[in-house]
């Protein structure tokens, strides 16, 4: 280490606190590595390519329009989602259900599909609805805390006339 003549060269203990201070923050790098690898493999839990079966519907109404709506409503549900499908019919859908309202994100990793999302208030209040392209990592996310999650083939909301502020009812 250089020190400029009119200093005298530092102690160690005044390196000390300098060594311990890189020491955690590579202990924290290694800690957030291992995190982003694990949060990784269980994004990637479902790797055998091929869709989770279909789940029990519950219809929904758009104003004068039926939808029929998968459940997902439980961690590993709502992490497959749509994953691996290649159809998703007329007014079929899949509604996503969270424990309480939070901010919600959604990517198209391993989904083949074009989507719209909706996302739904507590009351039903469609809060933003995104268009998601197919095979993405591009998140998606509500612009408020938000229940729900619908997920559609792209661009259903848009020919049905539904947009942010309409109401879904009959969500559970």
């Amino acid at each position: 280490m250089h020190c400029p003549p009119t200093q005298a060269p530092m102690s160690i203990a005044a390196v000390l606190p300098v060594l311990r201070r890189i020491a955690r923050g590579r202990f924290c790098a290694a800690v957030l590595a291992l995190s982003v690898l694990s949060f990784g493999a269980a994004a990637q839990h479902n790797s055998s390519g091929k869709p989770q079966p279909r789940l029990p519907t519950t219809p929904l109404s758009a104003g004068i329009h039926i939808i029929h709506a998968e459940v997902a409503d439980n961690d590993d549900t709502r992490r497959q989602g749509l994953m691996y499908r290649t159809e998703l019919p007329g007014n079929d859908g899949m509604l996503f259900v969270f424990e309480a309202p939070d901010q919600q994100c959604f990517w198209m990793r391993n989904t083949p599909l074009p989507l719209s999302i909706a996302f739904i208030a507590d009351d039903g209040t469609i809060v933003n609805i995104e268009d998601m392209a197919p095979r993405t990592d591009d998140t998606h996310c509500s612009r408020k805390s938000v229940r729900y999650a619908l997920e559609m083939a792209q661009g259903w909301f848009a020919r049905h006339g539904i947009k942010a502020g309409a109401r879904i009812n009959g969500l559970p």
